[in-house]
This record gives C-alpha cells, sequence and structure tokens, in this order.
C-alpha cells in the first residue's frame, strides 16, 4: 500500500465512521481510496469532499460530539486554513475519537511553502503521532482513535511527501472494529466555548499533558537503541529513520539511536539517550522541532547537531545521501545530468480551457498595462510561466480576489482576479463579498473547469452553482457574464472583458469549459459501457428482452 492508502484502510478498520478532506498534495489519496472502498461504502461511512478545509475540519467536531470516530485528512497548508477550529478542538475535547491527518510537503513539490505541521500538535497541546514506514501509518490511525478517546483530545498524525507516496507491503489486523454507537457528551456544555467553559475545559487539557507524555515515554512506537557508550547519540522522528537505517545497514556502527514516532517527545528516554552518549545527532523531516526543544532542557555542555548548526541542510527533504554525509559514511551518487538535458517545467495540458482564457486576459490587459492580474492556486497558477507570463501573484489560496481589492483600493484600477470554480468555493467567496460590499472596481474571471483539476479531477463543491452564488453575494446580474473558453470565441470574450474592466464596479467573468482531463476520461468511460452493452447483446441474441 501506498501510506495514504493505508491510513486510510487503518481508518476504516478501527471504526472510523466519517472521513471528511479538501484534495491537496500528498494527502488526496486517502480520501480517494475510501471513497472506492466497497468496505466502505457497506459500512456506510461518510467520504464526499468538503467545500474546505476548515468545513471539512468542523464536520469532523460534529461527528465527533455525535460519539463517532472521524478523520480530517488535508495537506499542511491546509491546516492552515482549519487551525481556528483545530485548536479550538483541543480546548474542547472530543466525544468520538478524532484524528487530524496532515500531509507535509519538504522541498515544496507541490506546495508554496515547507511548514511542520508538529508545531501545531506542540501549539495546541495535543499528541502527534509521525509513522515511520507504511506498518505504522496504518496502525497509528487505531491507536490515534484510542489515544484520543483516552486523553479527551483530538490526535494529529503527521506524515510527509515520501511517506505518503510511497509503498510498502502491510498486514492488516484481523479484529476490525465496529463503528461506535450514536452517544451525545456527557457534559451538554462540553462544546460550548464560552469563556468560564474554556478556562476550565482549558485546565483539563493542561492537567492531561503528564499523561500524554507518560503515553509517549510507554509507546513501543518510540525504540531506544543503544550503541557505544559515550559514543554518538542519533534521534530520529518519523520517515528519517528509514534513511539512517540505509545509510548504516551494510557495515556495523556504534551508533545509539531514538526512533521518535509518537510526541509529546519523551523526555525521560532523551534523558537516557543524553547521559549515555558524548554527542548527539538530531535528524528529522522538516523543521529543527525536535533539535529545539534538546536545546531548551538538555543545556548541559554535550554537542547537538542537526539542521540548526549547518550539518544537515536548513530546507528541503532528508535522503539516504545527505544522512550519511552527516555521519561521514560513504555516499553513492549518480552520474551528472548533462548539459544537453534541458528541465522541463510544468505546462498546462494541451486542450486545456484557461489556455483560451490567459489568451484572453494577456489580449486585454496589455491595453492597460502589466502588473495587474492577481492569481490563484490551481492548475491556472501555471499561467504564471511561459507561453502566457500572464499572472503576477499567487499566494494563498482565495488571495487572488482579495488582493486585486486591495490593489484597486491603492489606485491601481482596473484590477484582475483570476481564480478557479473549486477555489472560488473554497476560499473566494467572502473576498468577493467584501468588493461587493464597496463596489471595489474588479473584474473577477472563475476560470470554471468544472473540478477540482490540480489535484486530480475531484469533484467541485461549484458545480452548477456558480452564477446563483455570485448574485447571492450581491454582484449585479448585469455584470455576471458567462463564456465559452475557444480560440472561434476570442474576439467575442475580449470584446466582453474589455467591457467589463471599463466598468467602475466589481463584475464577474465566468469561461466554462471542462478540464480536458476529466472530460477524456468520462468519454473513455463511456465508449467502455456502450462496448459492453454490445457485447451483451450479441451474446444473448434475443429482441425481446431490449439488452
Amino acid at each position: 500500500m501506498l501510506g495514504d492508502e493505508a491510513i486510510a484502510q487503518g481508518a476504516i478498520d478501527a471504526g472510523v465512521s466519517g472521513v471528511y478532506a479538501y484534495p491537496g498534495t500528498p494527502s488526496t489519496e486517502i480520501m480517494e481510496y475510501v471513497q472506492l472502498s466497497r468496505e466502505a461504502a457497506e459500512r456506510g461511512i461518510h467520504r464526499r469532499w468538503s467545500a474546505n478545509e476548515k468545513t471539512a475540519m468542523e464536520a469532523a467536531i460534529g461527528m465527533s460530539y455525535a460519539g463517532k470516530r472521524a478523520l480530517v485528512c488535508f495537506k499542511h497548508v491546509g491546516l492552515n486554513v482549519a487551525a481556528d477550529a483545530f485548536v479550538n478542538a483541543a480546548i474542547t475535547g472530543v466525544n468520538g475519537g478524532l484524528v487530524v491527518l496532515v500531509a507535509d510537503d519538504p522541498s515544496m513539490h507541490s506546495s508554496q511553502n515547507e511548514q511542520d505541521s508538529r508545531n501545531y500538535a506542540k501549539f495546541a497541546l495535543v499528541p502527534c503521532l509521525e509513522p515511520s514506514n507504511q506498518q505504522e501509518a496504518y496502525e497509528m490511525i487505531g491507536k490515534g482513535f484510542e489515544l484520543s478517546e483516552a486523553m479527551n483530545t483530538p490526535v494529529l498524525l503527521r506524515v510527509t511527501t515520501r511517506m505518503a507516496h510511497s509503498r510498502a507491503g502491510v498486514t492488516l489486523r484481523k479484529d476490525k472494529k465496529e463503528q461506535n454507537q450514536m452517544t451525545l457528551p456527557k457534559d451538554p456544555r462540553q462544546f460550548v466555548l464560552l469563556p468560564a467553559i474554556a478556562r476550565r475545559n482549558y485546565k483539563q487539557l493542561l492537567e492531561m499533558q503528564p499523561k500524554m507524555e507518560a503515553d509517549s515515554e510507554a509507546s513501543p512506537y518510540n525504540k531506544l537503541t543503544k550503541g557505544k557508550q559515550g559514543g554518538v547519540g542519533i534521534i530520529t522522528t518519523g520517515i528519517a529513520y528509514n534513511y539512517i537505517c540505509e545509510a548504516l545497514s551494510d557495515t556495523a556502527h556504534d551508533y545509539s539511536i531514538l526512533k521518535v514516532t509518537q510526541y509529546p517527545l519523551p523526555r525521560k528516554l532523551v534523558k537516557e539517550l543524553y547521559d549515555y552518549c558524548s554527542e548527539l545527532i538530531v535528524m528529522e523531516e522538516g523543521y529543527p522541532v525536535v533539535e529545539e526543544m534538546l536545546r531548551g532542557y538538555l543545556n548541559e555542555g554535550k554537542k547537538i547537531s542537526g539542521r540548526l548548526d549547518g550539518l544537515l541542510p536548513r530546507d528541503g527533504e532528508l535522503n539516504p545521501n545527505l544522512v550519511a554525509k552527516a555521519l561521514g559514511r560513504p555516499i553513492a551518487e549518480g552520474e551528472a545530468i548533462p548539459d544537453l538535458v534541458a528541465g522541463r517545467p510544468p505546462s498546462l495540458c494541451p486542450g486545456c480551457g484557461h489556455r483560451d482564457m490567459y489568451e484572453m486576459v494577456n489580449t486585454v490587459v496589455a491595453e492597460y498595462g502589466t502588473g495587474r492580474v492577481f492569481a490563484d492556486i490551481g492548475c491556472y497558477t501555471l499561467g504564471a510561466l511561459p507561453p502566457f507570463n500572464a499572472i503576477n501573484t499567487c499566494v494563498d489560496m482565495g488571495a487572488s480576489i482579495t488582493m486585486a481589492k486591495g490593489a484597486a483600493d491603492a489606485g491601481l484600477v482596473p484590477a484582475v482576479a483570476v481564480i478557479g470554480d473549486s477555489t472560488f468555493t473554497h476560499s473566494g467567496m467572502t473576498g468577493l463579498l467584501d468588493a461587493v460590499n464597496e463596489n471595489s472596481p474588479i473584474t473577477v474571471i472563475i476560470s470554471d473547469n468544472s473540478t477540482t483539476g490540480m489535484t486530480g479531477g475531484q469533484d467541485s463543491a461549484a458545480f452548477g452553482h456558480l452564477v446563483k452564488i455570485c448574485e447571492g453575494i450581491g454582484v449585479d446580474p448585469a455584470h455576471i457574464r458567462l463564456m465559452v473558453p475557444l480560440k472561434k470565441n476570442l474576439a467575442e470574450n475580449v470584446a466582453i472583458m474589455r467591457e467589463e474592466m471599463e466598468y467602475k464596479g466589481v463584475s464577474v467573468i465566468i469561461p466554462q469549459r471542462e478540464c480536458i482531463q476529466t472530460y477524456e476520461r468520462r468519454q473513455r468511460a463511456k465508449k467502455a459501457a456502450e462496448k459492453k452493452a454490445a457485447a451483451e447483446k450479441e451474446a444473448c441474441g434475443c429482441t425481446e428482452c431490449g439488452k
């Protein structure tokens, strides 16, 4: 199984009743696996995509309130969107078990930053699990639900890109757990965060901290293996443990190794390693979270190395060569890439409607001067690259509309926002409301390909609703313009955009054309169904049944 698949199956086997998510690499395959699972269907597990990460988190809290186990999944920047609900869920506590799966993306393979979600667990004072392999990923979902219910708190399960998208054998549990029965909280005011109740709940959360740490100390997933006394000790976390095993696999070694995959940090094990060794090296995927904590309470003179002192790079993923180099071991490197091999940047698919949309945008914006197109997160972000070079910003989901409004407030008129249909319902609607309330002179282009295209073609919450949403928010219907982005319509579309950019208020242009990838998949499925029907009819040989 992929790490993501192991997590999904682990949740099913641990008695989950609902999975809530918004697609984002490298977490997307978890929900997709559950959606395709016959077992999940038979168990009646909720498995529909949410409009954004915040709504997913809040729906999962609601399922926990009703006494059932819930899993919520998103990538690391999605936790930023859900942070309000996530942090407060630690104060409300849980009823049914609640696991928050966050997939971090060190090296930013498909992300705006490489933040480390362990900081959120530390900030919210909740347990964190970080599997080092696919088997642990499968088992830790069940552990997470049990820990959540035992500690009355959500549990964060953190994976990284390589864990999510690498594959290994997984042994499934035989004692699959039935779903919890629906039960309401014993304390009817537990989830009401009025200040007096929140203060009481927060004290309870603080009182639970020693129990969380004790559970970490006793966890079979935190393991200390001693080598030579007085030698070098290594503290490693999550998938980085695999890189150490690979780097040290060929020869005997004297290192003492503490593998940490459950937090809070097991201080007794850390102190035992510290006292046993002459110095420590910390190897962790992501930020120097553990390394910084060690410097806080092990400042007793021994050397502690890692990402902070340059022994390991401060940014990017770890890998076996970086680990081996830090340990003074030989490294294996392939041949250098010859100069004749050119890098190939990503590009919009041939036949993509965004291409024709950007041709329209470039044609009209050139009449006003460059530097006025604010874009968003999605396939259309590739409009920043040649041959289009069409957009000037891409900061976070939903920022296109609000940044265009702010620029217009500063006097940059007209200003253009480019956002996709899925991103618009994720976090663009509130920005449009701000613009409507001030009748800001901006043109919003909602490039509608009827899917969440960037992450593989998941359902879009906006499908069939965009015009009604814009009207409901308050956009003048006369300035909501639909168009079909095709080359044959370029002159007509340019005229519409030029007209709306001249309008001194909020206008919305919606170019609508199905994603070429989902269109081709749909056509293949249609042909396969027709072929199957024809074969069945021929095999039947009957003119009566209609088959």
